[in-house]
C-alpha cells in the first residue's frame, strides 16, 4: 500500500488522523525511525532485522542497543546487557541530534531497562511508539522476570501500539493463553480499556484457522470513523523460516503509521509486505534452524534480482493442500452420498442440474475472457475450447435431464448460491488479471475432476445417474484438469509475490463456493 501523492512531495504534516493513538501521527515521505531492541548476529532479528525492515518500508533506521544476544537460526547462546547508563546514553545521542519520527521498542530485558526507556520517552518522544513486547518465546518459555512482566505492563499506557503474540497478549491481560480468534480479540480489547493503548492482535500461530488474520483494537474507537476494530485477513505461507517475523513487523508497522498517518493503512501494507517477505524466506538459505524472512523480496523482484523464481507447480500443489479439509466435507455432503449410491431425490439432482446449467451459460464467458487475457495462443485455445465445452454441456443439460422443466414452462432463475459464485467469477475476470481469473476457474475443472474419479467407481449400467457420474471420470476432462493445472502453475510461476497472493485467493474462494454449490438444499 503505497503512500498518496502528497506524502511523496510534502514536508512533515499533521495527520488528519491525529487522534489515533497518544500521539498526534505526523506523516513524511521518510520518516526516521528508532529501534530500541537487542541484536541478532545472523541478522534475522533484534535491531538488525529492524532496519531492514524500516528500510524496505521506506524509512530511515537508526538502533539504539538494548542487549547484545549471541544466537543464531537453532537459538541463543547467551546474552551480555550493557550498563543502563550507557543505555540512556544511546537514547540521548540519537535525541539531541536527529528528529524522531517513530519508535519501535523490542527486547528490553529487565525492570531496570524498561523503566529507563520508560522515562526517555515521557522526557523525549513526540512521535508514535511501536512496543513488541519481548515476553513469550513461541515455544511458551517466559523470557522475562515476574518484575520485569510487571514493568512491561506498566509501560504500555506510554506507548501507541503494541504487537504482542497470543502468549504474550494472555501476559498483559494476566490471563490464559486465547485459543479462539474471538477470544483473542475480546482479551486485546480489554487489554486496549485498560492501558489506553492499541492492540495487534496477531493469528499466525492461532490452532485451527486455515489464513492468517491480523487486527487492530482500540477500546477507545480511534481507528478511523470511531471505529475500535479492523480486521485483516491472509494467507497462511507455508515456510519454517519466520524467525523475526514479530521484529520485523512491528519496525514495519512503527515506519508505515510515520509514512501514511493511519495505524490501519500501515497494517494492511506491512501485512501484504510481511506475507511477500515470508513466501520468498526459503530461498535465502540461512541457517540451519528457523531462517529469516526475506525483507527486501518486494524490493529485490521489483529490480529483477529476486533470489530465486517461484516453484509454480509447488505454490499450486500447496493451494490443493489448503483445501482438503473442504474437499473431504464435500465427500461427506449427503447430495454427494446419495449421488454415488443412486438415492438420491431425482427432484433434488434436477435442482442441481438447473443451477448447473445457468453456472455453465455464466462460466464459459470467464473461459472466454480467460482466452482472451492469455499470453501464449495455446492458452487461448485451450480456454476457448473449455468456454465452447461449457456452452455444449448446457445445451446437453437441457437436451437431456432438463426437458422436463422446459415443458412444464418452469422458468430457470439462479438461486443465491449459484449468484454467489457467479458474482466472484466476474469480480476475477473483470480487472485483466489473467492469472486471478484462471485460477478463480481452476477448482471448477480440479474438484470435479477429483470427485469423479471416486464417484465413477459406484457406477453401473443401471445406475440412475450412470451417465452423470461417467462425465467427470472421462479420460478426455482428466487431460484438460491436468493442463489447467500447468497452465495455472505457470501463471502463478511468472507472477510477482502480490499476483500469487491474488490467485490463491481466487483460488479458495472458488474452492469454498464450490463446497456450498454441492451443499445447497432445494429451493
Amino acid at each position: 500500500m503505497s503512500a498518496t501523492d502528497s506524502l511523496r512531495t510534502a514536508p512533515a504534516r499533521p495527520s488528519h488522523d491525529a487522534g489515533i493513538g497518544r500521539r498526534p501521527l505526523v506523516t513524511r515521505t521518510t520518516p526516521r525511525v528508532l529501534s530500541i531492541a537487542g541484536t541478532d548476529p545472523t541478522g534475522g532479528a533484534g535491531v538488525q532485522a529492524d532496519l531492514k525492515s524500516i528500510a524496505a518500508n521506506g524509512g530511515y533506521g537508526m538502533a539504539v542497543v538494548t542487549a547484545l544476544v549471541a544466537q543464531n537460526t537453532r537459538g541463543v547462546r547467551s546474552v551480555h546487557t550493557p550498563p543502563v547508563g550507557f543505555l540512556r546514553e544511546q537514547l540521548d545521542a540519537v535525541a539531541d541530534d536527529v528528529v524522531i519520527d517513530a519508535v519501535k521498542i523490542g527486547m528490553l530485558g529487565d525492570a531496570r531497562i524498561i523503566e529507563a526507556v520508560a522515562a526517555w520517552l515521557r522526557e523525549t518522544v513526540t512521535g508514535p511508539v511501536v512496543l513488541d513486547p519481548v515476553m513469550v518465546a513461541t515455544s511458551g518459555d517466559r523470557l522475562l522476570r515476574q518484575d520485569a512482566e510487571a514493568a512491561m505492563r506498566e509501560l504500555l499506557p506510554l506507548v501507541d501500539l503494541v504487537t504482542p503474540n497470543l502468549p504474550e497478549l494472555a501476559v498483559l491481560a494476566d490471563e490464559p493463553v486465547a485459543e479462539r480468534w474471538a477470544d483473542a480479540l475480546a482479551q486485546a480489547r480489554r487489554v486496549s480499556e485498560r492501558a489506553g493503548v492499541i492492540v495487534l492482535v496477531k493469528g499466525g500461530h492461532l490452532s485451527g484457522v486455515v489464513d492468517c488474520p491480523d487486527a487492530l483494537v482500540d477500546a477507545g474507537g480511534g481507528l478511523g470513523a470511531g471505529r475500535s476494530l479492523v480486521e485483516f485477513d491472509g494467507p497462511r505461507v507455508a515456510t519454517t523460516n519466520t524467525h523475526g517475523t514479530g521484529c520485523s513487523l512491528s519496525s514495519a508497522m512503527a515506519t508505515l503509521v510515520a509514512r501514511t498517518g493511519s495505524w490501519s493503512e500501515a497494517l494492511g501494507a506491512a501485512k501484504s509486505w510481511l506475507t511477500a517477505s515470508l513466501e520468498a524466506a526459503d530461498a535465502l538459505e540461512v541457517g540451519a534452524g528457523s531462517g529469516p524472512i526475506n525483507h527486501f523480496a518486494t524490493v529485490w523482484e521489483s529490480a529483477g534480482l529476486g533470489a530465486r523464481r517461484a516453484d509454480g507447480a509447488a505454490l499450486v500443489a500447496g493451494w490443493w493442500d489448503d483445501i482438503a479439509e473442504l474437499r473431504a466435507r464435500i465427500d461427506r455432503l449427503p447430495f454427494v452420498a446419495t449421488l454415488a449410491d443412486g438415492t438420491l431425490d431425482p427432484a433434488r439432482f434436477a435442482w442441481y442440474l438447473q443451477q448447473d446449467a445457468i453456472y455453465l451459460r455464466a462460466y464459459s464467458r470467464v473461459l472466454a475472457r480467460a482466452s482472451a487475457l492469455a499470453p501464449t495462443p495455446e492458452e487461448q485455445v485451450f480456454w476457448a475450447t473449455g468456454a465452447a465445452g461449457s456452452i455444449e454441456a448446457e445445451m446437453e443439460l437441457h437436451r437431456t435431464w432438463l426437458e422436463a422443466s422446459a415443458a412444464a414452462g418452469e422458468e430457470m432463475e439462479p438461486s443465491a448460491t449459484t449468484t454467489a459464485y457467479l458474482d466472484h467469477l466476474h469480480a476475477a475476470s473483470v480487472d485483466g488479471d489473467y492469472g486471478r481469473v484462471i485460477a478463480a476457474v481452476l477448482p471448477c475443472y480440479w474438484i470435479y475432476q477429483d470427485l469423479g474419479e471416486r464417484l465413477v467407481q459406484a457406477s453401473h449400467a443401471a445406475h440412475p445417474f450412470a451417465a452423470w457420474l461417467d462425465t467427470y471420470a472421462d479420460p478426455a476432462f482428466a487431460i484438460a484438469t491436468a493442463r489447467a493445472i500447468e497452465i495455472v502453475a505457470g501463471a502463478a510461476e511468472r507472477a510477482d509475490a502480490t499476483g500469487r497472493r491474488a490467485m490463491r485467493r481466487a483460488f479458495l474462494a472458488s474452492a469454498a463456493h464450490e463446497e456450498a454449490f454441492f451443499a445447497e438444499p432445494i429451493r
